[in-house]
């Protein structure tokens, strides 16, 4: 046991693109997905600060097509704050999500690690990390996989797994199927042995051998290419499905909250799980207020230093409130974002929306979203003025907007 105590871990972050934030827009129009703050810190701070707990950890890897810039100043910070090294890696081109890792192996292995922590950025959980360690050790194997029972009919949206009841054996995966196969999805977190590298290696070397049978094949020559290049290599179809049933992949089942970031409504929900979670983790995060000196605030909310607040509004539950974003009196605030320098006045309601950076909401106003209609939750995207008495319901608003007349169920363009 004391060798394993001195054995050292690394952690792979992968954070995307700007080709795969699409689905975010208009927020990720303005700041890379990753950096997008949910529960007042950015989407990616959740994951990175939970590998702070992993005994041992000696690096951590951002792997993304981003370019550099975008991430400098954040990496920089994240690293100093955590007392982690934090280091971005630009792909040059997508490689998969086990492509990626292998595209950047040798940087990976410098430190000599004995495990691989592999995590999707978008992914909100509480990230059971060091226990899925200790979990992994136990079993053996290349690799352990975090996963969750979800309800039968959302269940082919994900990776859908069987385990072995008793050894937790991973026995067999399939990502998205089009027929029910177990209720056990892949929650996109994972620990593997350095033996991850040789198991992507065969693929490109298999699909490399097939590529030159084909070349010798005068009636594969005259097919249309539609081969997958040599190095892009996909964790799920390759590498997870293949290995299954072959006692090396094991899973380690989370009974705690686990959602995708994939759309802006999503992160209002996950903006509301991390602030329950910080209710547990971090108190010093959440805002208290009781009308007195300071707004009233009900339930989980977060508060930025630089904002200022009107004592007679009304804040929370789950609400979270950036940098020098200004709130008037009488101001009412649910299940919302706000993000930097907005402008809130007097008497104004927002609940179940975003409100984007350098916003503003008049006077009477509402912006307020509605879970089941056709948009859903409210995103103002950068600079929209709402003026007031103006109602704003279900709607999404392209940045640089004014708005004087009130909309429903439209997206602004």
């Amino acid at each position: 046991m004391g060798s394993s105590m001195e054995e050292k871990v690394v952690a792979v972050i992968m954070v995307g693109g700007p080709t795969k934030g699409t689905r975010f827009r208009p927020l990720s129009l303005n700041i890379p997905k990753p950096l997008f703050p949910i529960a007042g810190q950015p989407m990616v701070h959740h994951p990175i600060s939970a590998c702070k707990r992993i005994p041992n950890l000696a690096q951590i890897y951002l792997v993304g097509f981003y370019e550099e810039r975008e991430f400098a100043l954040y990496v920089s910070a994240i690293s100093n704050e955590l007392k982690v090294p934090v280091r971005y890696l630009r792909e040059d081109k997508p490689h998969g999500s086990a492509g990626g890792l292998y595209h950047f192996r040798n940087l990976i292995m410098e430190d000599d690690p004995s495990h691989i922590f592999l995590l999707n950025c978008d992914v909100c959980c509480s990230f059971p990390l060091p226990e899925m360690l200790e979990a992994h050790r136990k079993y053996g194997g290349i690799g352990t996989l975090l996963v969750i029972k979800v309800s039968p009919e959302s269940a082919n949206q994900f990776g859908e797994l069987v385990a072995d009841p008793d050894t937790t054996e991973l026995l067999h995966y399939t990502e998205k199927p089009e027929t029910f196969v177990s209720d056990l999805v892949n929650c996109g977190v994972y620990v593997f042995t350095p033996d991850i590298f040789t198991a992507i290696r065969d693929v490109s070397s298999q699909r490399k051998d097939t590529a030159i049978l084909r070349r010798v094949s005068s009636f594969e020559a005259l097919q249309p290419a539609t081969r997958i290049p040599a190095d892009f290599v996909r964790l799920d179809q390759d590498i997870l499905s293949p290995l299954a049933g072959k006692k090396q992949l094991y899973t380690y089942e989370t009974l705690d909250f686990w959602e995708q970031i994939k759309s802006p409504g999503m992160s209002l929900r996950c903006s509301e799980l991390y602030l329950s979670q910080f209710r547990l983790t971090s108190p010093q995060m959440l805002a208290s207020g009781d009308g007195t000196k300071t707004a009233i605030v009900i339930g989980d909310v977060y508060i930025h230093h630089s904002a200022k607040i009107h004592p007679t509004a009304k804040i929370g539950p789950n609400v979270s409130i950036s940098a020098n974003a200004r709130v008037g009196p009488g101001v009412r605030l649910i299940s919302c974002i706000i993000l930097d320098d907005v402008e809130i006045m007097e008497n104004a309601v927002v609940t179940n929306a975003i409100v984007g950076w350098k916003s503003s909401i008049g006077r009477w106003s509402r912006a307020e979203g509605v879970y089941n209609s056709k948009l859903g939750v409210t995103i103002l995207g950068d600079s929209v003025a709402v003026e007031d008495e103006v109602v704003v319901t279900s709607s999404i608003v392209l940045p640089n907007k004014t708005l004087n007349v009130s909309v429903q169920d439209e997206i602004i363009l």
